[in-house]
């Protein structure tokens, strides 16, 4: 997917968990929206170079949303929480994600669980039901291992056993890590930051769970799924 035009700008922080204060080059700092819930652990570094868009809507509070940061001077990470979803959404459209692929109806945001709604639900007359959870994968330590979540997660770890009942209602069921970040290649469940969802995910995966993880190639004109990357439990 294209990004509308973005602007450049320099994080001076990020503060209330949706609000990042970016100098803009000709020294204004604006006050920009930040989408992430999460802990945006080692995305969120002094003085990193930001890329923000900017909203004509005069309806909203905030004009600007924070969407790419650079971390370590040298990977690009997509902090939107709301992106993944298209992006993966539009990767399975143009199959380009084989285990994905041969389905004929695509529809988003279906109610399914205990007052959840999948991200995607592909059918098709010739295959069973398949629920696609969709996750976005920005938290790197080193030697290029990716990390989710980067925080305690219960709503994640409730995805995890609703997937696990589509699978024993005879329905197929994928959790996707959407890797939203350049320097990642592999990823892991977080064991040091969330161990309940860690060891959730490797019951849900005896139940029938596939796991898939794909990396997004990110440049300040657009984003889209790249390359499939393993996955490992330990």
């Amino acid at each position: 997917m294209q990004f509308p035009t973005l602007i450049e700008g320099k994080l001076l922080k990020r503060y209330k968990r949706f609000l990042s204060d970016i100098e803009l080059p000709d020294g204004g700092v604006i006050t920009a929206h930040c989408p992430n819930t999460g802990s945006m652990r080692r995305c969120q570094q002094e003085h990193a170079r930001v890329w923000v868009s900017k909203s004509d809507n005069p309806k909203r509070k905030l004009a600007y949303t924070w969407e790419l940061v650079e971390v370590d001077d040298e990977h690009l990470a997509c902090i939107n929480t709301g992106l993944p979803n298209k992006v993966v959404g539009e990767a399975i459209q143009q199959d380009l994600i084989p285990e994905l692929s041969g389905y004929a109806t695509q529809k988003a945001e279906v109610k399914y669980g205990n007052s959840s709604r999948i991200d995607w639900l592909l059918s098709s007359d010739e295959k069973p039901l398949c629920y696609v959870e969709v996750k976005n994968v920005t938290l790197l330590e080193e030697d290029g291992q990716g990390y989710f979540p980067d925080a305690i997660t219960e709503r994640g770890r409730k995805h995890l056993y609703e997937l696990a009942e589509m699978v024993k209602a005879g329905h197929r069921a994928v959790l996707m890590f959407c890797v939203s970040h350049t320097g990642i290649e592999s990823v892991k469940p977080a064991v040091h930051i969330d161990p309940k969802y860690a060891e959730a995910l490797k019951e849900v995966l005896e139940t029938g769970v596939e796991v898939l993880a794909y990396q997004a190639q990110i440049t300040p004109q657009s984003i889209s799924i790249a390359r499939k990357l393993p996955v490992y439990l330990s």
